[in-house]
């Protein structure tokens, strides 16, 4: 499965046009596209991430994959101070 956080998905009209962009890359595949919690998830494609993430980039939105934003965020770990951890 891959997953996209997409923060600036924000109701039913972005799911659906993100749900267009990603059946236009790979119809056969099963997408979950859930606004209220900001989450793309595709599953049974054999399509490179990349094109996944670059056709909800192309739909106007700013996809990143949840492994990455995970990553991310354990690097970037602060304490209640704000401070570097």
């Amino acid at each position: 499965m891959i997953a996209f956080e997409v923060n600036d998905m924000t109701c039913g009209h972005c799911a659906g046009a993100i749900t267009e962009a990603l059946k236009a890359v790979d119809n056969h595949a099963k997408f979950t596209v859930d606004p209220a919690r900001h989450l793309v998830t595709i599953e049974s494609t054999d399509v490179d991430p990349n094109k996944l993430r670059d056709a909800i980039a192309d739909a106007g939105y700013t996809p990143v994959r949840v492994e990455d934003a995970t990553a991310n965020a354990c690097t970037q770990a602060k304490s209640c101070c704000g401070q570097q951890q």
